[in-house]
């Protein structure tokens, strides 16, 4: 399957370019991925619709809460692509199988519906629970690639719980470049650290994304504002508070305080 994922992948990432649209699809704007609930509005009119269905409830109810569905999995499908669209080749596999699931489930559900709309309820129904069938083994293989394969959650490090309070000792400041940003560790935590003349931003070095490193990612002026962007996938953080600016990733960059001691010693602390 490479060949067709690289080749559709490519396609999704040249039709759908960097910009509020890509972002949108992501979920950047309510900070959590679109796909996920999508997909449940998606899946939910489809199971309410068997049910009913089986409880021999008004047809034009069935028929409702299948066309909901039917229409709700355009711009679900339009989400699920674009993250799948940014994923490494493992994920992309199984998410090409997802995908295809839920391709057959709603060509079987569209035939579901148009039978029902010409009067034959009775097939129309055997294909609905065919259709819901399908839909599930796409939700199954959905769920595998989130909690198994760790596409979409959040990947970097929730650094409060990891750090002691107060205070630590990172490094000298005359041992960091100036202007460029390196990787630096406190504990179990590797670190973004950019020393900008005296002054230091330190972000959690993993992207949220994929755990991209961030330090190796190029610096960039987003609307006057400097931005560092993921070297992986071209995920996009404000320097000044580890805010997303674009997409994919949705969860922002955790942010640690830094004061500087006498002695030029940078000491840090996760930002509460």
């Amino acid at each position: 399957m490479d060949r067709p994922i690289r080749v559709l992948a490519k396609a999704v990432r040249a039709r759908v370019k960097p910009g509020w649209l890509r972002d949108l699809l992501h979920g950047v704007p309510i900070g959590e991925p679109l796909h996920p609930p999508l997909a449940s509005v998606t899946l939910g009119c489809w199971m309410s619709a068997a049910v009913l269905d089986a409880a021999g409830a008004d047809p034009r109810a069935a028929r409702l809460m299948l066309g909901t569905g039917i229409a709700s999995a355009l711009p679900t499908a339009a989400a699920g692509l674009t993250d799948w669209s940014s994923l490494h080749r493992e994920q992309q596999r199984v998410g090409f199988v997802h995908m295809a699931g839920n391709l057959t489930a709603l060509g079987l559900l569209s035939a579901s519906l148009m039978l029902r709309l010409k009067g034959h309820e009775r097939p129309g129904k055997a294909l609905s629970f065919a259709g819901l069938g399908v839909g599930m083994l796409g939700a199954y293989l959905g769920g595998h690639l989130a909690y198994r394969q760790a596409a979409g959650p959040n990947h970097a490090p929730q650094v409060a719980h990891l750090v002691p309070l107060g205070w630590h000792d990172l490094c000298p400041l005359k041992d960091l470049p100036d202007g460029r940003p390196v990787a630096r560790r406190l504990g179990y935590i590797q670190l973004f650290v950019l020393r900008r003349g005296e002054a230091v931003t330190v972000l959690a070095d993993h992207c949220p994304h994929l755990a991209g490193p961030l330090h190796q990612g190029r610096l960039v002026m987003e609307n006057g504002e400097a931005c560092v962007v993921c070297p992986w996938h071209g995920s996009t953080f404000r320097l000044a508070d580890g805010t997303v600016r674009h997409g994919p990733a949705t969860a922002p960059a955790p942010m640690f305080e830094t004061r500087i001691r006498r002695d030029g010693t940078i000491q840090v602390r996760p930002q509460t």
